[in-house]
């Protein structure tokens, strides 16, 4: 036993045969220092500086792994050295390889230090591409049914699949991570907390080949009895590049996701910037989410909403029906979302997707202070995966199937066509929003099937008449106020045109 470290119970791996050079197969030598901690009430497993090459290390409780800076945890290219066990995947419990660090019904674990992870994924990722494994690929991190996790500080590289993945924890700490997957890596997620409650993510770098964070909380696949919500969830002050999503929610989502706060962040190169995805027959309600403070740069399209999710079940006939169906348990519903503070430039596809049921719309959605420029040039393309969508290049927001919708002080710059193109909703609040349009331009708002939509003091650019469009012949109750300003990007003056309304 070495009591190299401050206090404690300190267990120096080196003291258990470990060598460090990153050719000898460590598992054992880790094994057995985390086993014989433990044996002795909990402290701390001390990883000095060198390449320690392991398969399946299983975690204590009452444990702190510390990688010391220099120290690289190396992941085993041998699918023998990853022990077969039931894990949730994508939802459903099932049969996988183990993770790298894992742990299942612990207490009070710590992994810290500035070491490294590096999973040395691409030995998984070819085998993965090439159909060739009999389970699913092991996940970096996965701790499963435990209290009190803490993971900071250390740096985590080349996932073989998800990178940090907690399931069913509760009072999760993941602080100060730094999190790199190749672009075009498979499914190398950053990090998933999945059916965890009392989660705080905070002052994080990730840039993996997937979404870089993502809230889950089981599919309709999985045993009621492992069925469980994300909730009180805190994401701030990270930065998100390179995925597919910077910060998304479900689709995975039959156990619930509520009370989420995200905050303070940076997403550069995302697809999509916040993104909540499902479909029928998923069920699960996602309610009560905040997002403020954000800047985004070069993402395709900054929020995105869909519940016609079709990955997994493209050209699905129920999934996939854009009329109304009955309403049941698989149903699913999105309410109580608001975004506000949010700048986002160089958007290529659109400046929001939001798609609602026809059966079960998007309810209490709002956007306050939101500033979107569209890329200069841009290629067209889906803002979102569904079936039976058009492709899209720098459009505005487009809003469908939703009751009660806010859009206060939100501007768009660069646009092709409307602003904001929005249909069989219910319950519209525009007001104070802007958009630069040239004078050959469309209307700003274009309406189809809306009812009790209420408009007042917002931008139509240089749109002398007509400044909202009116599609289809069930617009009813639409209010018009202070409409017809003109607006100088250059100077910030503004002229007024006589109120007019329309019952």
């Amino acid at each position: 036993m070495a009591k190299n470290l401050m206090y404690g119970h300190n267990y120096n791996v080196l003291n258990f045969g470990a060598v460090g050079d990153g050719i000898t197969l460590e598992t054992l030598s880790f094994q057995n220092t985390l086993d014989t901690c433990s044996n002795a009430g909990g402290g701390t497993v001390f990883v000095p500086a060198g390449k320690y090459l392991c398969g399946t290390i299983f975690f204590h409780s009452n444990i702190t792994l510390h990688l010391d800076a220099g120290a690289v945890l190396l992941g085993s290219e041998n699918v023998e050295d990853y022990p077969i066990s039931q894990n949730r995947w994508e939802g459903a419990e099932q049969l996988t390889y183990s993770p790298l660090i894992a742990g299942h019904r612990l207490e009070n674990i710590t992994i810290t230090g500035r070491g490294t992870v590096n999973g040395q994924g691409k030995y998984w990722w070819d085998l993965f591409n090439q159909k060739a494994l009999k389970y699913p690929r092991p996940r970096l991190v996965g701790f499963n049914d435990c209290k009190n996790v803490l993971i900071e500080n250390i740096t985590a590289i080349n996932s073989p699949s998800w990178t940090i993945n907690p399931v069913r924890c509760e009072n999760v700490q993941i602080h100060g991570l730094t999190i790199i997957n190749p672009p075009d890596s498979p499914n190398t997620d950053g990090i998933n907390p999945d059916s965890c409650s009392h989660v705080r993510i905070s002052d994080c770098y990730v840039s993996v080949g997937d979404d870089c964070i993502t809230l889950k909380a089981g599919t309709e696949n999985e045993l009621q009895a492992y069925q469980a919500a994300c909730h009180d969830i805190t994401i701030t002050n990270c930065t998100l590049a390179n995925g597919h999503g910077g910060v998304v929610i479900g689709s995975e989502m039959s156990g619930g996701v509520y009370h989420v706060t995200i905050s303070n962040c940076i997403f550069s190169g995302t697809d999509r910037g916040i993104r909540l995805k499902s479909r029928r027959g998923r069920g699960g309600l996602v309610e009560d989410i905040r997002i403020t403070n954000l800047i985004m740069k070069n993402v395709l399209c900054p929020f995105t909403m869909n519940l016609y999710y079709g990955c997994g079940a493209w050209g699905d006939p129920i999934v996939s029906d854009k009329s109304a169906r009955p309403i049941g348990l698989g149903t699913p519903s999105f309410r109580h979302i608001h975004f506000s503070h949010i700048t986002a430039r160089d958007v290529k596809y659109a400046a929001g997707f939001i798609y609602g049921l026809e059966e079960m719309p998007i309810e209490d959605i709002s956007f306050s202070n939101i500033s979107v420029t569209m890329a200069e040039k841009s290629e067209s393309g889906y803002p979102e995966m569904a079936d039976g969508l058009e492709t899209m290049q720098r459009a505005g927001f487009f809003i469908r199937n939703v009751n009660h919708l806010r859009l206060d002080q939100v501007e768009i710059y660069e646009q092709v066509g409307p602003a904001f193109r929005i249909e069989n909703s219910t319950k519209v609040n525009i007001n104070g929003c802007d958009t630069f349009l040239p004078k050959s331009a469309l209307p700003q708002i274009s309406l189809e099937n809306v009812e009790d939509c209420y408009i007042q003091s917002s931008l139509t650019s240089q749109t002398e008449n007509n400044p909202v469009l009116f599609e289809g012949k069930n617009n009813t109750n639409i209010s018009i106020f202070s409409m017809n300003r003109q607006h100088d990007r250059n100077n910030g003056n503004q002229k007024r045109d006589p109120d007019h309304k329309l019952g």
